[in-house]
C-alpha cells in the first residue's frame, strides 16, 4: 500500500503538465520582477529617489486593470496557433522586444518616458498572464491546482534570480543596455514553450459573443456561490497578501541602503533563494495533495507572516551578509509557499470555460494592494515635508501625515512592523472563506469544478 501511494505522488509529481506549469511560472514571473526588482536598482543607481522609483509602481496597474480586456482573450481565437497560444506568443514576443529596448533611455533625462515604456511592459506581462492562467487551468484536473499552481509560483519566484541576481551581478561589469538585453532574453523560454505546446486538452467552447465573454463570469461566480461568501471572497483575495506586497516593494533598495552591494545581493539571493524555492515548492505542493489548500492556506499563511519579521530584524542588524541570506531564503520558501496556495485558491474559484476573465479578475483583486502598496511605501519609509513636495507627492504626504505619519517617515523597521500588523486581516479572513476544518478541500476528492465555499 506504501508502495502504491509513493508511486502515485510520484505520478502527479513528475508529468507532462508539472514541466509545463514551471515554464508557464518562469515566463510569467520574469517581466514582473524586472518591474519590480530590476528596474527600481537601474533607476536607484542612476540617482532617482525612493520617493520617485515607488511611484514608479504604477506602471503595474495593468496588472490591476487587466480583467477588461480578458473578455476578449476568452472570445477570440488566433487561429494558426489556438484560443490561448495565439494571446500567449504575441505578448511573449512584445516583452521580448520592449524589455530590451528599455535600457536605451537615461533616468536622468527620460524618467517619463520610461515610465510609459514600462507601461507598455507591464500591459504586455499581464495580457501574457491572462492567456498562461486559463491555458494552465484548462490545463490541469481539479486534484492537480495545488500542486502545478505551486510549480508555476515556485518557477515564477525562480524567474526573479534573472532580473535581480544575474542582472545585478553583470551590472557591476556591463553597460546596461547590454545587461537589459540579456535580462530580456530569457523570454525565449516563454517563446519555446509557446510552441511546443498543443492547446489543453480540456480546452472548452468559447462564449458566443462578446457581451456573454463580459458578463457571464461575474454572474457564474455569484451564482455559484452565493453573493455574502463571494464578497468575503473578493476581500479575502484583496487581503491576503497585503503585507508581503508591502514588504517586498523595495526590498532592492532596502538592501542597497543596508550598504550591500549589487553583486553582493546578487550573489547572495542565487544561493539563498534557489534551492528554498525548489524545496518548498516541491514539498508544499505535495502537502497540498495531502491536506489541501485550505489548511496550506493556513499553514503557508503563517509562515508568510513570519518571514516579513525577518526583513525588520535585517534592518537592526545591518550589512550582514549571513542574515541577508536567511532573510532571503526564508522569504521565497514562506512567501512562495503562501503565493501557491493562494493561487491554488484562485483557480479553484474559477471555471474553465471562463477562466481568462475570471482568473484575471480576481488576480487584478491581488495585484491592487500590491500596486497601492508599492505607492505609499517610499513615503512610509522616508517622510518628507508635504510643503516641499509638488503635485501627487504633495497630497500623499499630506495624507499620510494626516494619518499620523511623522515627517521623517517611518524607518525601515517599524515600516516592516507596519507590515506585519497588515497581514493579519488576511488571515482573519480565512475562517470564513477557508475553514480549516472544511469538508471536501482534499483536492483529490474534487471532480468538476465545486463551490469554493465550505458549505
Amino acid at each position: 500500500m506504501r508502495v502504491l501511494r509513493l508511486s502515485a505522488t510520484a505520478d502527479a509529481v513528475l508529468n507532462r503538465r508539472m514541466l509545463i506549469c514551471l515554464c508557464t511560472g518562469f515566463s510569467s514571473g520574469l517581466p514582473f520582477f524586472f518591474l519590480i526588482q530590476f528596474v527600481p536598482a537601474w533607476l536607484h543607481s542612476e540617482g532617482v529617489g525612493l520617493k520617485e522609483i515607488g511611484l514608479f509602481a504604477l506602471v503595474q496597474l495593468p496588472y490591476v486593470w487587466k480583467f477588461l480586456w480578458a473578455p476578449l482573450l476568452d472570445r477570440y481565437t488566433v487561429r494558426a496557433l489556438g484560443r490561448r497560444r495565439g494571446w500567449m506568443l504575441g505578448s511573449q514576443v512584445g516583452l521580448l522586444i520592449v524589455m530590451a529596448a528599455l535600457g536605451y533611455w537615461r533616468p536622468a533625462d527620460e524618467l517619463q518616458l520610461i515610465m510609459w515604456i514600462a507601461l507598455v511592459v507591464a500591459f504586455f506581462s499581464a495580457t501574457q498572464d491572462i492567456a498562461l492562467d486559463a491555458y494552465r487551468r484548462e490545463l490541469l484536473a481539479d486534484f492537480e491546482l495545488g500542486l502545478g499552481n505551486a510549480f508555476h509560483i515556485q518557477a515564477y519566484r525562480i524567474a526573479g534570480l534573472v532580473p535581480g541576481a544575474l542582472g545585478l551581478i553583470l551590472a557591476d561589469h556591463l553597460p546596461w543596455t547590454v545587461v537589459f538585453g540579456v535580462v530580456a532574453g530569457f523570454m525565449l523560454v516563454g517563446i519555446g514553450l509557446t510552441l511546443v505546446i498543443s492547446e489543453a486538452v480540456r480546452d472548452p467552447k468559447p462564449p458566443s459573443t462578446l457581451r456573454e465573454a463580459v458578463t457571464e463570469p461575474f454572474r457564474e461566480f455569484v451564482s455559484r456561490n452565493g453573493a455574502r461568501f463571494a464578497l468575503l471572497c473578493l476581500a479575502f483575495m484583496f487581503f491576503y497578501k497585503l503585507g508581503d506586497s508591502m514588504a517586498t516593494a523595495l526590498s532592492t533598495p532596502f538592501y542597497l541602503d543596508l550598504g550591500f552591494s549589487m553583486t553582493e545581493i546578487g550573489l547572495i539571493a542565487k544561493n539563498a533563494a534557489l534551492w528554498p524555492s525548489i524545496v518548498g515548492g516541491i514539498l508544499g505542493g505535495i502537502l497540498m495533495l495531502k491536506i489541501g489548500i485550505n489548511r496550506a492556506l493556513w499553514l503557508f499563511g503563517a509562515m508568510q507572516l513570519v518571514t516579513i519579521l525577518g526583513f525588520a530584524a535585517l534592518a537592526e542588524v545591518g550589512h550582514v551578509r549571513w542574515v541577508l541570506g536567511v532573510v532571503i531564503a526564508f522569504e521565497y520558501l514562506g512567501v512562495g509557499l503562501g503565493t501557491a496556495a493562494f493561487v491554488a485558491f484562485i483557480a479553484r474559484a474559477t471555471t474553465p470555460a471562463l477562466a481568462a476573465t475570471q482568473f484575471a479578475l480576481f488576480t487584478a483583486i491581488t495585484a491592487l494592494p500590491r500596486t497601492i502598496a508599492s505607492v505609499l511605501t517610499g513615503f512610509l519609509v522616508e517622510g518628507g515635508d508635504p510643503h516641499q513636495l509638488e503635485g501627487v507627492e504633495g497630497l500623499l504626504m499630506g495624507a499620510l501625515m494626516a494619518l499620523g505619519l511623522p515627517e521623517g517617515g517611518l524607518g525601515w523597521t517599524r515600516f516592516f512592523l507596519l507590515c506585519t500588523v497588515l497581514a493579519v486581516p488576511g488571515m482573519l479572513l480565512l475562517i470564513w472563506v477557508a475553514p480549516w476544518r472544511a469538508l471536501g478541500d482534499l483536492q483529490g476528492e474534487a471532480s468538476g469544478v465545486p463551490p469554493i465555499s465550505a458549505e
